[in-house]
């Protein structure tokens, strides 16, 4: 079983920046695919950001919305992953989830159905 706390959410003006952080409980994170996604109020769930391994290279992967200003990462002997967010909007106001899974292709890896396990979320408010 794997336990994700999420952390670093909070008030920010736009065009202000955030590092949101993941901590795992698993002792396999560095074989997981990580993600990042958001859900702002009224609205589905949908994918940020993501980061996984094939062999020895990472790949990673940001939602249209976010390239150039979101940058996933993560560091497997801290078990955690990262959203390091800059040049905030408004509409970047949501809560923001962590996910892992137990692996993704470069199609999956959009998907939240890739993966298995949650954390709870944190609050990301950007003001205009």
């Amino acid at each position: 079983q794997v336990q994700l706390v999420e952390s670093g959410g909070g008030l920010v003006q736009a065009g202000g920046s955030l590092r949101l952080s993941c901590v795992s409980s698993g002792r396999t994170f560095s074989s997981y695919a990580m993600g990042w996604f958001r859900q702002a109020p009224g609205k589905e769930r949908e994918f940020v950001a993501g980061i996984r391994r094939s062999g020895a290279i990472t790949y990673t992967y940001n939602a249209d919305s976010v390239k150039g200003r979101f940058t996933i990462s993560r560091d497997n002997a801290k078990n955690t992953a990262y959203l390091q967010m800059n040049s905030l909007k408004p509409e970047d106001t949501a809560v923001y989830y962590c996910a892992a899974g137990s692996s993704c292709s470069a199609a999956s890896c959009y998907s939240s159905s890739t993966y298995q396990y949650w954390g709870q979320g944190t609050q990301v408010t950007v003001s205009s």
